[in-house]
């Protein structure tokens, strides 16, 4: 039987086997987005799903996808997030989803990136119950 500890270390594996894969500039990219996801949040959960990596807290941030030409980042709730860096440059006529496209030779908004994590997990943080009292 498969342990929850044993599906994250098993998708933290799968992650790793893919950056290695990858190799090149598609690879550093991905591991480089590993790391500033996980500085940004260091309770993240590294899943395995559509065969691709997909990094959550209380739900969905982002997956990541290697292509030939572009490594894509994928919020799923992307519309609903401020982009103050305007980072989102792909999937943008969805009514829910939202993506950057990375090239090789881009650079990165480090910190704008950290802020799209940190406004994706609280975008999926369960909402207070409100209690009605009455008078």
């Amino acid at each position: 039987m498969t342990t929850q500890k044993d599906a994250k270390q098993s998708a933290e594996a799968l992650i790793s086997r893919r950056i290695a894969e990858l190799a090149g500039w598609r690879g550093e990219t991905l591991a480089r987005v590993r790391k500033l996801i996980h500085d940004a949040d260091p309770e993240v959960v590294e899943e395995w799903k559509w065969d691709v990596p997909v990094w959550s807290h209380d739900g969905i941030l982002c997956t990541g996808e290697a292509y030939k030409s572009v490594v894509k980042l994928t919020f799923p709730k992307g519309a609903s997030l401020k982009d103050p860096a305007k980072l989102f440059n792909s999937s943008l006529a969805g009514n829910a989803r939202r993506a950057i496209d990375l090239r090789e030779g881009d650079k990165m908004d480090e910190r704008g990136f950290q802020a799209l994590i940190r406004a994706a997990i609280a975008a999926n943080a369960p909402k207070a119950k409100v209690s009605k009292r009455r008078r």
